[in-house]
């Protein structure tokens, strides 16, 4: 497949995908027509690259569908020069479009994950929901999919007032949810609910019941 064809299909899906579902940050929708999502795609899975459904990566994980990613994007409200811990960064798509609206992006991924060639992008290999307290706090925690529960190392890592955007499990069905940290308390709305790619190591631990 040809570059111009790459091409085509990113603005049909910045036109059919983002533009139609709540995508209208133009920041957003400028950075997902610019940055070559095809570059972050295994070869044998590129003639996928634009569909909106998950791409299947090595492993067992996935890359979220493009209006994921750009949802998640827009409600994380960036503004320049943010520091963004990204939890599991996956081929770093999600880390070059953090990057090319002005993010520091510290891009946390497993010691067995897919290489990560981001310029900027510092790169933490290690548990996806240890996070990277060295380089904190930060000012935005993007979760890359969906966890049962945000975990408190991971919210002690953000400054007061830190936006969150992530997907949560909720009885089988993942949910976009985005909030703040106040007082080091994470507070979360649901937006929508959307298929998400659910990351692992996530589960919510067991509670008694009488």
């Amino acid at each position: 497949m040809t570059e111009q064809n790459y091409s085509s299909m990113r603005t049909a899906m910045v036109e059919s995908q983002l533009r139609t579902s709540d995508v209208d940050d133009q920041r957003v929708i400028a950075a997902m027509a610019h940055v070559a999502r095809e570059d972050f795609v295994p070869a044998e899975r590129r003639a996928m690259t634009y569909v909106d459904r998950p791409i299947p990566l090595a492993g067992g994980r996935a890359l979220n569908p493009p209006l994921v990613t750009g949802r998640l994007l827009k409600e994380a409200q960036l503004v320049q020069g943010d520091k963004v811990l990204l939890i599991g960064a996956a081929t770093g798509y999600s880390a070059a479009l953090l990057t090319a609206l002005g993010a520091q992006v510290t891009a946390v991924e497993e010691e067995d994950g897919a290489e990560i060639a981001v310029p900027g992008v510092t790169v933490v290999r290690g548990s996806l929901k240890a996070g990277a307290a060295a380089g904190g706090p930060y000012d935005v925690l993007f979760i890359d999919g969906a966890v049962e529960e945000v975990p408190a190392a991971l919210v002690q890592q953000l400054a007061d007032g830190a936006r969150v955007v992530t997907g949560i499990v909720e009885r089988g069905v993942t949910r976009l949810c985005s909030g703040r940290v106040v007082s080091g308390v994470l507070g979360l709305a649901s937006l929508a609910d959307l298929e998400m790619v659910v990351l692992p190591g996530f589960a919510a631990p067991e509670r008694f019941v009488f």
